[in-house]
């Protein structure tokens, strides 16, 4: 397992654009992923519902994991996609 703690920095946090982004990226890695905020629940991260329904603002830590082949660079990728959306 793999897990990434990171810190969103875009203005109006994770918006729909960069979520969609995510779950493609997570869909297309064939692991299990789970996001949550900083002390919640975690939830699929295969779900742009899901996601979307966490309301990650601007400044929220967001814990992300990966279980599976090759979790780590998967963590990265994952971790990418969010500390540089826009």
């Amino acid at each position: 397992m793999a897990t990434r703690n990171l810190v969103i920095n875009d203005p109006v946090g994770i918006h729909a654009r960069p979520a969609a982004m995510f779950v493609q990226a997570v869909t297309a890695s064939g692991q299990t992923v789970t996001i949550a905020k900083e002390g919640g629940n975690a939830v699929p991260a295969g779900s742009i519902l899901s996601i979307m329904g966490l309301g990650i603002k601007q400044g929220d830590t967001v814990v992300i994991n990966v279980e599976g082949d090759n979790a780590e660079a998967v963590a990265d990728n994952l971790a990418n996609i969010l500390v540089n959306a826009e």
